[in-house]
């Protein structure tokens, strides 16, 4: 089936109408920063359908992956289950290899902004398969025979048996504490698409686990928080960025590292992972999350409190109280 794919122009916008998924809502009936993206990541896939290049022609037509690289979502304010989410897309920008759409999400068409976020779209090619026909002209600046850049892998270093050691010193950038975990996984076939790489919505989940590991070691742990204060964590604001490739079933290091708290408010966290590859490690994503923490006072309210100084003490790794 040949289609035939028209010229975008940038400043056009498409407005669709999304609905949150029901799996993975974990907060009463709102959504977290993973659903917040997948709305996201879903937007990007339809203004590519709107253009006439839908995912599933790209790929068999043309052998391209279509793959999310970058994420930068700010809510503003929370998006629940049976919203109806109203979606405006538009091209703002091209990077080297890289399309760059602008989303804002509404529960009214004229409502005000709930999400704005950037999102990145590269194309990976996929030699495997039968014979396709060549990219279509308008996206060809945008295929890629691998994701980010392989030549940007980091030696483990002469005397540390476990990479984890490794990267827990190579990110105590604030001295010689690193103030996170680290720890190593094998990446898991449901993590992944088009068969064997693990794709942006993977990233996300493990980002999620990486909040809920990085507490539970320091004794506040999420349910802790719940059960003791009726606090649960809330995120104003997400970044990742895919740097390589990351395959089913490769050894996986993730690193999650507190990197500034801001009064008692809020805090942000630096998310990397890594593959092991012979004797590098090679990475794969990088990003950033703020969470703050909302103490839930009915079923529909919640209101954003300051940190108590268990938890201040616990998020700055002292174990003292402030």
């Amino acid at each position: 089936m040949t289609v035939h794919f028209l010229p975008t122009s940038r400043a056009a916008s498409v407005r669709m109408t999304l609905q949150p998924a029901y799996e993975g809502i974990n907060v009463g009936t709102w959504l977290g920063f993973k659903h917040v993206n997948y709305l996201v990541e879903e937007a990007a896939l339809g203004w590519f359908r709107e253009q006439g290049w839908p995912a599933t022609n790209l790929y068999h037509d043309h052998g391209l992956c279509f793959d999310v690289v970058g994420i930068d979502t700010r809510i503003v304010q929370a998006l629940r289950l049976d919203d109806a989410v109203h979606a405006d897309v538009r091209r703002v920008a091209d990077e080297p290899g890289v399309l760059v759409l602008k989303a804002e999400l509404r529960t009214a068409p004229d409502g005000p902004r709930m999400v704005s976020a950037t999102v990145r779209v590269t194309l990976r090619l996929d030699p495997r398969g039968a014979a396709v026909e060549p990219a279509p002209e308008p996206l060809s600046a945008f295929v890629t025979e691998r994701l980010g850049n392989p030549a940007g892998v980091i030696p483990i270093p002469i005397g540390y048996s476990d990479p984890a050691e490794a990267l827990a010193a190579w990110h105590a950038t604030d001295g010689p504490r690193h103030n996170g975990i680290v720890w190593r996984s094998t990446i898991p076939y449901y993590f992944c698409h088009f068969s064997e790489r693990m794709q942006m919505s993977g990233y996300l989940r493990l980002m999620e686990e990486a909040k809920h590991r990085f507490v539970a070691s320091r004794g506040v742990s999420i349910k802790t928080l719940l059960d003791e204060h009726g606090w649960i964590p809330a995120v104003p604001r997400s970044r990742l960025t895919l740097l390589g490739e990351a395959e089913m079933e490769e050894e996986l290091y993730t690193v999650y590292t507190v990197t500034e708290v801001f009064k008692r408010l809020t805090y942000t966290s630096r998310f990397d992972t890594y593959v092991r590859r012979g004797g590098y490690l090679e990475p794969t994503a990088t990003g950033q999350i703020t969470h703050g923490y909302a103490k839930l006072s009915g079923r529909s309210e919640w209101d954003l409190v300051s940190f108590d100084d268990r938890l201040l003490a616990a998020l700055r790794g002292s174990g003292e109280q402030p």
